[in-house]
């Protein structure tokens, strides 16, 4: 856990007068409101001063000279000031603080939408609860840049600041004592704040670590108890949590000095203040209710120190919750990549590979130069070890990639080139790892073509037989998978995941594993699904079971990120070579190359020709596919 993620701290914490115009960005669209908050604080702080001016009057003229008929008006004057302050408080708290929480729902909005649109390497980069937490969690003390925090900042600051002018006309003497003990606390608050904003930027950072691990184990609980590993995850956690701990710790530490200094100050002034007044009122050169009004107004003086402290802390996590946001909003999303300027049509499917090397991280290649080339409607087969460079070659095919030298093409198109809105609505995967969003049946089948009719979303999970469990659950095809799908066997989601490949109708299509994880009845359930789905299609299988691709027009041998042998099942295995080791390791030697029908024939093997061809339009030849592998 100790380890961060590489893209979410890419820089110690910037000077705040560096983060302004970011601010301002926030800002500027709800500037009006913000003005009018201002004018309300102006208002609202004005009449806050009502209360301390009176006090002269009502010492010195109603009390010590007796105008017993000042009393009333002064009374009712007071009165309506703190009602305006009321009212300003409402308004303010109204306009703003709900303003602030529009932000947040608009930022949170803008932020997930913006990750949805970066490239797969950044998330392979980082963790996925970590991201979660950029996105609900970092915004959240925004609030305090549009919200009552900013100007009741400022209004603090405005109201010291007329109190300080009242001060200087009652008595410069005192009043430059007071600055000079203020000056050197805010020096202090100055080399304080320094110290707590990057304390804030790693304590967010912290809590994106926890809450990525958090979430990592609890979607992992099935190997965490199949391990009985409750304890060392509870340790790893715990070790997390400490570490948060050690953050807020540093930040209390740091907030309490700031709290000592300012009730120093208040005791250092507030007792020099009453030894200069004394002598000045004995002196004469003072009433008493000067030295009254003095007082109140120097506790208006002070308290937005105080309110700095408290406000500032909230502002200072703000900007550093701002700063984190940025680092996310400046990552380039693969949509805006100024070279995919190509708006293909519908692809026919021809894909090639044109010397194509490609590394994750600079300097480590994980594919050498590869070269190749897939004719539309072809079946091209990936073999190899774990880490010859299969799933790498699928997700460039995919556009998950760019090459980092060499080009694939599509359609004779770089693919590097192409738009990827274009592109990926034309593209199927089936996935050895289904996934399954937490929602029906029906959802998950439709998700990739939301628009499809009801006929046509029962059409496609018939062909894939999902009709032959989904009709025995009592909420038939409106029944909840649960998260990841947990609530259906490996073979029930794998044939959702083809069903909403199907209902997607790709020109290119992609099965990684697609039966490997599923035991021999659930894979027969889905061979003439397969069979449907792969007819017609530009199709790329990575498959460990060597059975499966047979039948496939070309198969490439990969080791080490190369391609070491290509050819169709019978010339590589009569070849002796590297192919025919993979194969005899997995089946001895070969006596099931030519079966007959339905002794043991894959997916490919059992087509029954009017169901295989390929579907020409989605709504009509799906239906007629249905009724067809069904003899009807």
């Amino acid at each position: 856990m100790g380890k961060k993620d590489a893209s979410l701290d890419k820089s110690k914490s910037k000077p705040f007068r560096e983060l302004l115009p970011n601010v301002w960005e926030f800002i500027r669209p709800r500037r009006w409101m913000l003005a009018l908050g201002f004018v309300l604080m102006a208002v609202n702080r004005c009449a806050g001063l009502v209360l301390p001016a009176s006090s002269k009057f009502l010492v010195d003229d109603v009390i010590g000279k007796r105008h017993v008929q000042l009393l009333v008006p002064l009374v009712l004057v007071v009165v309506g000031a703190t009602a305006i302050q009321g009212i300003t408080d409402f308004s303010l708290t109204q306009l703003l603080s709900k303003e602030a929480q529009r932000l947040i729902a608009e930022l949170r909005r803008k932020v997930q939408a913006h990750v949805g649109r970066l490239p797969v390497a950044y998330y392979d980069a980082n963790k996925t609860g970590a991201l979660v937490s950029r996105i609900m969690s970092d915004v959240e003390g925004l609030r305090n840049l549009l919200g009552t925090g900013l100007v009741q900042f400022v209004g603090g600051l405005m109201t010291a600041i007329l109190a300080l002018l009242i001060l200087i006309k009652i008595s410069v003497f005192m009043t430059s004592v007071a600055v000079v003990v203020l000056l050197g606390f805010g020096f202090t608050l100055r080399k304080a704040f320094a110290i707590i904003r990057p304390i804030f930027k790693a304590r967010a950072q912290i809590n994106a670590e926890v809450i990525g691990r958090l979430a990592e184990s609890l979607g992992g609980v099935r190997v965490v108890k199949g391990y009985h590993a409750e304890a060392r995850e509870a340790q790893v956690f715990a070790a997390g949590v400490q570490r948060l701990l050690d953050n807020v710790l540093k930040t209390l530490t740091t907030t309490s000095v700031m709290s000592l200094s300012g009730t120093t100050l208040l005791g250092v002034v507030s007792a020099t203040i009453m030894y200069l007044g004394a002598h000045r009122i004995v002196n004469g050169a003072m009433t008493l209710g000067d030295f009254v009004t003095y007082s109140m107004f120097l506790a208006l003086l002070i308290a937005p120190v105080f309110q700095v402290v408290g406000i500032g802390t909230q502002i200072s996590e703000a900007v550093a919750g701002l700063e984190r946001t940025r680092e996310v909003l400046s990552e380039r999303p693969e949509d805006l990549d100024p070279r995919r300027t190509v708006a293909i049509g519908p692809l026919r499917g021809a894909v090639a590979f044109e010397n194509v090397s490609f590394a994750y991280d600079p300097g480590k290649l994980v594919l050498h130069e590869v070269s190749f080339a897939a004719a539309p409607g072809t079946v091209t087969a990936l073999v190899g070890p774990s880490g010859a460079g299969k799933s790498t070659v699928i997700g460039l095919i995919a556009a998950f990639y760019v090459p980092t030298a060499g080009r694939v093409l599509v359609d004779g198109t770089d693919l590097a080139t192409i738009r990827l809105d274009t592109y990926r609505t034309q593209l199927g995967l089936v996935l050895q790892d289904t996934f399954l969003f937490d929602g029906t049946i029906r959802d998950n089948v439709a998700f990739s073509r939301p628009e499809a009719s009801e006929e046509e979303i029962m059409a496609a999970c018939r062909i894939a037989r999902v009709d032959e469990f989904a009709e025995t659950f009592e909420e038939k095809y409106d029944t909840v998978v649960g998260e990841r799908g947990v609530k259906l066997s490996g073979g029930q989601k794998q044939r959702v995941s083809i069903a909403r490949a199907i209902l997607a109708d790709p020109r290119i299509l992609i099965l990684d594993e697609a039966t490997s994880s599923l035991d021999s009845e659930s894979e027969a359930m889905i061979q003439q699904g397969l069979a449907y789905l792969m007819r017609g299609r530009t199709t790329f299988v990575i498959a460990h079971r060597l059975s499966t691709i047979r039948r496939a027009d070309q198969i490439l041998v990969m080791e080490a990120g190369r391609i070491v042998e290509r050819g169709t099942h019978e010339t590589l295995y009569a070849r002796g070579g590297r192919y025919y080791e993979l194969y005899t390791k997995q089946y001895g030697v070969e006596t099931n190359l030519f079966l007959a029908p339905g002794e043991g024939d894959t997916v490919e093997e059992t087509k029954p020709e009017a169901a295989v061809s390929a579907p020409a339009n989605r709504n009509g030849d799906l239906l007629d596919a249905v009724r067809l592998l069904r003899g009807q």
